[in-house]
């Protein structure tokens, strides 16, 4: 399957097939014509697929640098080792950037690509069910400082996304989770069926069989809404459902604890209960969420007052002239951009 975003001079294909990786020299092809390729993957994923990835791009000047797994690595420190490894390997301008990983690897990758040198061309290979429904479509790519997630970033559009949804029978089942957080949300913002159909099934492994379909549906939501938005001032907002209070959970907890779709699924069924009392949303929304989060084993609550996050919450990058751009639903499938302050968490108590 192929879809193109569409985006004038910085359009990309993005192809979702089974088993595509190990035809992924073929695809790169035609949107690389030179000779040096740098791969950035972690020790994780590279040992995994690294080789079927090497040996589908056996005409090219092949480097790799595989790093750490998990969140500490998207922290600026990793950018100086990523940029030495590029030097190395005397990657120019007219070279390619591949990020064969998560969303850690495709933002830290994607950042240094857009970074280095002013801007070396790159390709994303997600291999994390949320990186292939969500970071890796769009060109945000980011490293994270102390004080917060993706505070440091740019917008930098891949020339090529390969989606190959067989890398996932080896994802853990944390992971597995992370991703359903994004793609409940999907259904939340943008597609009532979606959601339906999520809700119709009784756990990951009765949803497998559609899976692709599923990917595919999320990418083409992403697609859309980054065609019409590609800089995130208007509609690209909208994804950002959950991620308010998502992040600062993350935050709070240094990375630890919840992981991005788990504190992303928190976030949405406390913002969706809140909205639902100030009459912004209509009432049973948050069940419903609540049913398709116990569906696929996310959680609804961390136990935190809402005074531990608050802080963290006006230091979010959505926060805008002293406005945090708060994403509510009027209905599930119908979502719509709230300006309020901080002050609209006061009194929810935990969450």
């Amino acid at each position: 399957m192929k879809l193109t975003v569409n985006l004038g001079e910085h359009s990309y294909p993005i192809y979702i097939e089974n088993h595509i990786l190990a035809g992924a020299g073929s695809y790169i092809s035609q949107v690389f014509k030179g000779r040096r390729i740098m791969i950035v993957s972690d020790d994780n994923v590279f040992p995994l697929y690294g080789e079927t990835l090497l040996s589908s791009l056996s005409g090219y000047d092949c480097h790799t640098l595989v790093l750490p797994h998990g969140e500490p690595t998207k922290g600026f420190q990793s950018l100086p080792t990523i940029y030495g490894a590029m030097l190395k390997a005397r990657i120019s301008r007219s070279d390619l950037v591949i990020a064969l990983g998560g969303g850690v690897i495709g933002d830290l990758a994607g950042f240094a690509a857009a970074s280095y040198l002013r801007g070396v061309k790159l390709v994303q290979i997600p291999t994390s069910l949320l990186a292939q429904v969500d970071s890796s479509v769009g060109g945000k790519v980011a490293v994270d400082l102390p004080e917060g997630k993706n505070l440091v970033g740019a917008f930098y559009q891949p020339k090529l996304v390969l989606i190959d949804p067989t890398v996932l029978d080896t994802l853990p089942e944390h992971f597995i989770h992370d991703g359903m957080g994004e793609i409940i949300k999907y259904g939340c913002i943008k597609d009532a069926s979606l959601f339906e159909t999520l809700k119709s099934h009784s756990s990951f492994a009765d949803l497998k069989p559609e899976l692709k379909d599923v990917i595919a549906r999320c990418v083409d939501i992403k697609r859309v809404v980054v065609e019409h938005d590609q800089f995130d001032t208007g509609e690209r907002m909208l994804l950002n459902f959950g991620h308010t209070l998502g992040h600062t959970i993350e935050q709070y907890y240094h990375y630890e604890r919840e992981s991005h779709g788990e504190a992303v699924a928190i976030g949405m069924y406390q913002l969706c209960l809140a909205a639902e009392t100030r009459g912004l949303t209509k009432k049973g929304c948050a069940a419903r969420i609540l049913d398709v989060l116990r569906i696929y084993g996310l959680p609804h609550a961390c136990g935190l007052p809402i005074d531990a996050l608050t802080e963290a919450v006006t230091l979010d990058k959505k926060n805008l002239n002293n406005k945090l751009n708060l994403v509510l639903l009027h209905d599930i499938g119908d979502s719509y951009v709230y300006p309020d302050g901080v002050e609209f968490f006061e009194g929810m108590g935990n969450v």
